[in-house]
This record gives structure tokens, sequence and C-alpha cells, in this order.
């Protein structure tokens, strides 16, 4: 099977090459080049922006495509009319954020998309070829854009597209680091700061499990549209912090301090305090952690141990990150304050 992967340089695209080749898939990218791309000498990449240089894919054919870096769905079109009569299916990467409403349990597929007023979506078209603006506006407009996106492929390609809704993808070549805090944090060991009730359920997936199942998917000629995360209700936030510890043999203890102690003290949720979305602050998303994934499932999404995440996700980290900076996660000298205020509260 011939794939063309736009993107394919960074986590999830790095991933489906690794998951492509070893099944004898032969690979293409598609990218701009400002990562590195010395996945295999088995891959071609043709070198291009995808908001100028499409001409550069005509002539060719491949049996799919895998968008793996659309966001903005006047670029999604015109990807996608180009390669329209090159390829056998589009598969584009989109996220669970699309969905307007996530207050109640059990989100599927067939739930109500997020839309965006005429004045973000001319907003959103002024973002440069980097696809880069105002962090807080391009969060604002994430899952509306990513919905639109979906559009522009369906209308396009009709049955021929493959629509993937991931959640918190985690696991080993992560640049977002909200995962990987936790798994560095306790390795280090010590009192560690944890967010509201251990009970509190979490819900992701392992890059690797997603690659994977995608190109399975590819293989076996699926459409329409697939939540790609794990299971709900199965993990909680203290069996994931447990298991981090577990893993890395460390002396961590935990203290859980209560929500409102958080929000009092301005904690960030999701980037100090990776995994947290406190029902007060964000009540439209408070079943966020509880989205159907029955689909993808029943279609072969299969889930690894989560040690081996965890595990992997270490090994990664100080192989290759061990004297840098996370890009997600509490200060430590914050994190002592906080402890110390909470302390004295009790």
């Amino acid at each position: 099977m011939k794939l063309l992967i736009i993107g394919g340089t960074r986590f999830v695209g790095r991933h489906l090459v690794t998951a492509a080749l070893a099944g004898n898939h032969e690979v293409t990218l598609f990218n701009r080049g400002k990562h590195s791309t010395a996945i295999s000498p088995d891959v071609e990449t043709i070198q291009g922006d995808r908001n100028k240089d499409l001409s550069k894919l005509q002539g060719r054919s491949w049996d799919a495509v895998v968008d793996t870096c659309g966001y903005l769905p006047r670029c999604v079109r015109a990807s996608a009319e180009v390669l329209a009569d090159s390829v056998g299916a589009y598969v584009f990467i989109s996220s669970l954020s699309v969905y307007a409403d996530v207050s109640v349990t059990g989100v599927d597929e067939t739930a109500p998309l997020a839309t965006l007023t005429s004045a973000q979506l001319e907003e959103a078209n002024k973002i440069d070829s980097s696809g880069q603006t105002s962090a807080v506006t391009y969060g604002k407009m994430y899952g509306g854009l990513k919905a639109l996106c979906e559009r522009e492929i369906e209308e396009v390609l009709s049955d021929r597209a493959l629509i993937i809704r991931p959640g918190l993808i985690v696991g080993p070549d992560d640049y977002t680091d909200r995962f990987t805090y936790w798994v560095v944090r306790i390795a280090r060991g010590g009192e560690v700061l944890a967010p509201g009730q251990s009970n509190y359920y979490v819900q992701f997936i392992d890059v690797r499990d997603l690659a994977q199942w995608i190109v399975r998917m590819v293989e076996s000629e699926a459409t329409g549209i697939y939540n790609a995360i794990g299971l709900p209700d199965v993990l909680t936030l203290e069996r994931v912090l447990d298991e981090c510890k577990v893993v890395s043999g460390s002396d961590a203890s935990f203290t859980w301090v209560s929500e409102e102690f958080l929000l009092q003290e301005k904690v960030a949720a999701w980037t100090e305090m990776p995994l947290w979305l406190p029902e007060e602050a964000a009540p439209h998303l408070r079943r966020f952690m509880f989205i159907s994934c029955e689909r993808a499932v029943s279609a072969g999404l299969n889930f690894r141990p989560l040690s081996d995440t965890i595990s992997d996700t270490l090994a990664w980290h100080e192989a290759n990150h061990l004297n840098e900076e996370l890009k997600a996660g509490i200060d430590r000298d914050r994190e002592q304050e906080l402890l110390r205020k909470w302390h004295e509260t009790r």
C-alpha cells in the first residue's frame, strides 16, 4: 500500500510512519521540512508548504493520504481537491474538541459539533502559513475549525473520508509534555501536588495504539467517523499516578488538594495541572473524560498496558530531554509554595 502523510515528522505523524513501515507499506511525506525526517531511509519526502505548494503532489497517486496537521478549513479543502483524483481515501486526524457540548456522559460520533461565527472564521482566515495566531484566540476556535475541516473533506471526497477524532494523545515523542509531566515529576520523588479528588476519571490514548490502529483501518479501507480515545470509566488519576510511582520506583507521596484551593490560587487547569479539568471552571467540559469510543473499539482499537506507556515515556524523556524544562506542569517552586499554603490551612 502506498501512503502519503501530510506532516509526518512529529508525534502522531512520526508514529504513523513507524506503523506503516512495520506493515511493509510505501510511505511518502509532504511537509515544510521544519523538523527532522530522519525516520527511515525508505521514506520519501516531498518538501513544500500545503498553503502554496500542493502542485508538487500532482501527477502522483497513493492508496490513501493521512492528513495529520489540518487546522484551517480553506487549506484542508484545497488539499482534498488537489488529491481527490490521486488517492483512494482521505484520512483526517481531527479532535474530540469538535463536540459542541461534552457536559454529559457518553458523547458519541453523532453529537452536535462546535460552530464558529462569521467573525471567528474571518479571524481564522488571517492565520499565516505557519498556522500561528494568538494562543487564546486559536484555542477558542480550535474545535470549530476542526469541525469545519471535517465538513470540507466530506464535501469533496464523500464516502472516501475516514475521520479520526482523538482526545489526549500520550507517549514517546509527545512535545506537549502534558502526560509526560506526571511521569517525570513522580519519578523525581518527594511530595507531589495532585489536583482535586483521587477518584477523578481520566481518558487518553497511547500514540502507538492510535497510529497502529489507523494503519489497520486504512488497510481495511474503512471510512466514516471514529472517536479514538481510551475507555471511559476505567482509569482514575490516582491509578495513573500510583502506576507512575511503581514504574519509576520513586518515593513520591501524593497530597490531594481541593479544586477550590487550586482555583483560588489561580492554578491553570490542563497546563499547570495536566489532566485536570475542574467542573466549576469549565462546566461544558465536565464529561470530556467520558466520551464514547465504542465504535472504534468495535473496529479493532485496542490498548496496551498503562505501565508500558509510562515506562516508555519516561525512557524517551530521559534519553532525549533529561535536562530540558517541561512545557507543561507546575513550576517546582510554585508547587512547593502551594503545598506549604495547603498544609497551613489543614
